[in-house]
């Protein structure tokens, strides 16, 4: 027996009763029926086996719904790739499955050397999903940039800062140096240091904002604030503050941080506790006014 006109090897008796009908175009049509067969099939099989199991993947991951989607996209692709090799070989299509694979071969690096920034940022969008250094919603900071971020996909991360402007920054801006991230825990500590007068009483500053800490709800009693001298400056004695919040998120941070540092102040002001500025003593006298320093001088 010979090839079936459409390349499929051997004469079936479908072939047969279409030859009597179409002639030569049997073949043809018996080829392109078992493509259309196959590819229903891996459609439905993707449907029924594959996507359910991609899914409980993910589910095991805890991967976010934004991460899940396009992911569920790439493993729908690869299968569905998959399948029409299938289906271009089950029809009988060999020689011309290997010349569309040539033809891709060549496309691909030719793409790829295009596309180098796109895919680098691919990839560093796979890594952000699967590392997770940040989700959306989280606070993070790089560089001299900060922000909330928006969205997360496998090219770029969208961050709306504190200005309400929004970056499109690339994904690999964000993989190839340092992220900080300052809500990725449940708990934040935060510093502020308390600028007080040398001839101040120290012991009574530090008892002022440990109570103003205890004072507040949104400060953690455990880890307990605590007051360290840190600063031994021109114009100030540095009393550094360090307080606990509990669940932070930027409004949080900033809200917490200003109540508690104005309810300091309200209390240094009560104590007669002093705030100083910055001072300098400016000469009035030029330069070469002064007497000389090493002789010569009259």
């Amino acid at each position: 027996m010979s090839p079936a006109p459409g390349g499929v090897v051997g004469i079936t008796p479908v072939t047969d009763v279409l030859e009597s009908f179409l002639g030569p175009l049997a073949g043809i049509v018996v080829s392109a029926a078992i493509f259309l067969v196959v590819m229903a099939a891996v459609y439905a099989l993707n449907k029924s086996v594959f996507n359910p199991l991609v899914e409980r993947v993910l589910d095991k991951q805890g991967l976010d719904e934004h991460a899940r989607r396009p992911l569920n996209k790439i493993a729908t692709f690869l299968v569905l790739f998959v399948g029409l090799t299938v289906a271009f070989g089950a029809a009988g299509y060999e020689d011309f499955l290997r010349s569309l694979a040539t033809i891709a071969a060549a496309a691909t690096l030719a793409v790829g050397f295009a596309l180098q920034d796109v895919i680098r940022n691919f990839v560093a969008g796979v890594f952000i999903y699967t590392d997770k250094p940040f989700r959306i919603g989280d606070w993070i900071e790089w560089d001299d940039n900060s922000g909330i971020v928006e969205d997360i996909s496998f090219r770029v991360t969208r961050v709306r800062t504190f200005d309400n402007e929004l970056l499109t920054v690339p994904n690999h801006a964000l993989t190839s140096g340092v992220v900080k991230n300052p809500v990725a825990k449940n708990r934040l500590r935060m510093k502020f240091v308390f600028g007080i007068d040398y001839e101040d009483d120290v012991d009574k500053a530090t008892e002022i904002i440990i109570e103003e800490a205890e004072r507040s709800d949104a400060i953690l009693a455990d880890p307990a604030p605590s007051v360290r001298l840190t600063e031994l400056a021109d114009s100030y004695v540095g009393l550094q503050s360090r307080i606990w919040i509990d669940e932070p998120s930027r409004s949080d941070f900033v809200k917490a941080r200003a109540d508690y540092v104005k309810a300091v102040k309200q209390r240094f002001d009560e104590e007669d506790i002093t705030i100083p500025f910055p001072q300098r003593t400016v000469s009035g006298r030029n330069a070469w006014e002064e007497p000389a320093a090493f002789g010569g001088g009259e």
